[in-house]
């Protein structure tokens, strides 16, 4: 009877074995996350990668990341309206970063738990849209609600004071105005893979990128605006796999 065991677990070993390696296998993926960084707000963009598999452990990805980049001495103030602003701010960055990278997994989970780490890098071209910053003001100060406008932010004009501020203008006005200011973006980070099922992804990645634009980018009044943004970043993604 023993003996009988012996030869079932040795014909089964292979395709036991099979089965376990097949969860890990997988050729292409495709993720797209949310993004928190230190140059950005509450939701600071968001994130898509598609990646393939080039050697039994590294994958070849392109990549695109959408984010709203702000200035670090940014400060928000809440008007007499209970409307909020940025007092000095003059134009917003949206930055499409367009990437190509490397992922190398550092350590394979065991079939439906535990945790895949990769370390990945990524560089290219980053296309920023350089909007003006508009406000809603009261020339009166506030004397009339009536009698308002909503004007790009501009330091030198009497009328854009705290007093006479009331809020932000039209949620994505002016962005028909922009400028796009060319630069480019590099990347270094690790992916934390928690997912339990083959066909899905689910994790987070933990890294840090610079973009460098080719000139200066004009973002608040008053305080040292730069062509260099270093940022740290955390992504929470979700995607497939084949």
């Amino acid at each position: 009877m023993e003996v009988r065991r012996i030869i079932l677990v040795l014909l089964l070993a292979p395709t036991l074995l099979f089965a376990q390696s097949d969860l890990d296998d997988y050729q292409s993926e495709f993720v797209w996350g949310i993004n928190k960084n230190t140059s950005g707000g509450l939701i600071g963009g968001f994130m898509f990668r598609k990646s393939r598999k080039i050697s039994d452990n590294m994958f070849q990805s392109l990549g695109l990341e959408i984010v709203n980049l702000k200035h670090s001495q940014e400060t928000q103030l809440r008007s007499g309206t209970g409307s909020t602003y940025i007092f000095g701010k003059t134009n917003y960055l949206y930055a499409f970063r367009f990437q190509y990278g490397r992922e190398l997994i550092l350590f394979r989970k065991a079939p439906q738990q535990g945790v895949e780490i990769k370390a990945l890098a990524a560089i290219g071209p980053t296309l920023g849209l350089h909007a003006p910053y508009y406000v809603e003001i009261s020339p009166d100060a506030g004397a009339s609600l009536n009698n308002t406008r909503r004007e790009q932010y501009n330091p030198r004009n009497p009328d854009h004071t705290i007093n006479k501020i009331l809020g932000t203008g039209y949620l994505f006005q002016g962005v028909y105005e922009s400028n796009l200011k060319i630069g480019a973006n590099l990347k270094a980070g690790l992916s934390f893979e928690l997912g339990t099922i083959k066909s899905n992804v689910t994790g987070f990645e933990l890294g840090a990128l610079v973009d460098a634009y080719t000139e200066d980018i004009k973002l608040l009044a008053g305080a040292e605006n730069r062509a260099i943004y270093p940022t740290a970043y955390i992504t929470i993604f979700y995607g497939t796999r084949r």
